[in-house]
């Protein structure tokens, strides 16, 4: 159960915060964000290296595209395509606006079943299917795959839908997102979600599922955590300002244990 915080801010200085903790079983090899895509030089994304796609990237027109899986539908089945490559065709586009409508009409059968971010620093979207991992909600789906733009203010994604407390990760952590004194990206100041995407804790009564840096005896664990920022498009200061580059702190490995580096992207 990965998870994603978006945090929208419209007329900031950096509109589009996001945080990811990757959960994956350990064993599952992979490399950190990069070119790895040589038909695809705009993108810097993690690599998958057991189905050759990622769980998150970035392209060069500043859109960023998140997978994470759903409920019961860890790992590979045979006859249908790896989420992975939703995240390299979604940074196929321009814009995020450009890559829902053209994700949107994927074959949502071809997949297991998924949540999507898509976003720049003026929109950003939860696509979501369903898929035949979801009883009794397939039939309201119609088979397709649903996208909705998420609003200003704190989102988080895991398994579940936007928000939603039926996730023992977003009941225990939503909150606790919402009070956190907000990432300063220029500054580098991103303490309060670090100790956040960090923690190991969790409300009693709840598993340790609940727990935003997963361990567990299966080898299932939080594999890599990331920080990403994107800046507005244009400032309208006197004189102007020139506009920073967006920014990608990622940790190639657990949280709690591994530090925060900066993801080349020039």
């Amino acid at each position: 159960m990965c998870t994603a915080v978006i945090l929208r801010r419209p007329d900031h200085r950096w509109p589009l915060v996001f945080a990811a903790n990757r959960d994956e079983m350990n064993d599952r090899p992979w490399q950190p964000p990069g070119r790895h895509w040589p038909d695809r030089e705009e993108v810097v994304a993690g690599l998958d290296e057991l189905a050759g796609g990622s769980w998150l990237g970035l392209n060069d027109h500043g859109l960023l595209a998140a997978a994470l899986n759903r409920m019961g539908s860890l790992g590979p089945q045979a006859g249908k395509r790896s989420r992975g490559e939703l995240v390299l065709e979604a940074l196929d586009h321009a814009d995020a606006a450009a890559a829902t409508r053209a994700l949107s009409q994927l074959n949502s059968a071809a997949y297991r079943s998924f949540n999507l971010v898509v976003a720049d620093a003026e929109q950003a979207f939860w696509l979501r299917n369903l898929g035949v991992e979801a009883p009794g909600e397939g039939e309201d789906q119609d088979g397709r795959i649903e996208a909705f733009e998420l609003p200003p203010g704190l989102s988080m994604l895991t398994a579940y839908d936007r928000n939603d407390l039926h996730s023992p990760r977003i009941f225990a952590n939503l909150d606790l997102f919402k009070a956190a004194a907000e990432p300063q990206p220029e500054a580098g100041d991103w303490t309060a979600w670090q100790r956040l995407l960090s923690s190991r804790l969790y409300p009693d009564g709840l598993g340790p599922e609940a727990a935003m840096t997963v361990v567990t005896e299966s080898g299932f664990e939080t594999t890599s955590s990331s920080l990403i920022a994107l800046p507005a498009p244009s400032l309208s200061t006197v004189p102007p300002s020139p506009v920073p580059s967006p920014v990608w702190l990622f940790a190639p490995g657990r949280p709690d244990r591994t530090a925060y580096e900066p993801v080349t992207l020039e």
